[in-house]
């Protein structure tokens, strides 16, 4: 007999990694940074999740949230998180993925830190959603004007 009502729904197992991201159906992803070596099985969690495809950088309109794929040698990372705000909701947060330590492409977590602070973001939290991806939820102020 369980003590948790409604069922075994509740807790069958792990989260899956667009639950993890808190994406739900409805929602407007901005996919950037994209390239062949991205997780391919996270991107169709994502989608699923959504019930969508996610947009890219030429939406144009406000999106709830973006996914930046960003490696160590894509340049300027302070850059980076600030183009990734141009569609961004006041509030909204910026996943930032990035491989893993000890794989090619690694950005080192400090460099994280130092660069959301300098983009106007707050890190909060990361998350584990692929074996060869990290990825850091980083948020934008509220007010935007």
């Amino acid at each position: 007999m369980s003590a948790t009502a409604g069922g075994g729904s509740t807790q069958t197992g792990p989260a899956g990694p667009a639950e993890r991201l808190g994406i739900k159906a409805g929602m407007v992803i901005q996919e950037l940074g994209w390239d062949n070596d991205t997780d391919h099985e996270l991107r169709v969690a994502i989608e699923d999740a959504l019930d969508a495809e996610m947009v890219d950088g030429d939406y144009g309109n406000v999106v709830d949230s973006v996914l930046l794929w960003w490696r160590d040698d894509d340049g300027d990372l302070v850059d980076g998180l600030v183009d990734a705000l141009t569609d961004l909701v006041g509030g909204g947060s910026i996943w930032l993925l990035t491989p893993k330590v000890g794989r090619p492409g690694a950005v080192d977590p400090s460099d994280i830190t130092e660069a959301a602070p300098i983009a106007g973001l707050s890190q909060t939290t990361t998350a584990a959603v692929s074996k060869e991806w990290a990825a850091t939820r980083l948020l934008a102020p509220k007010n935007v004007g």
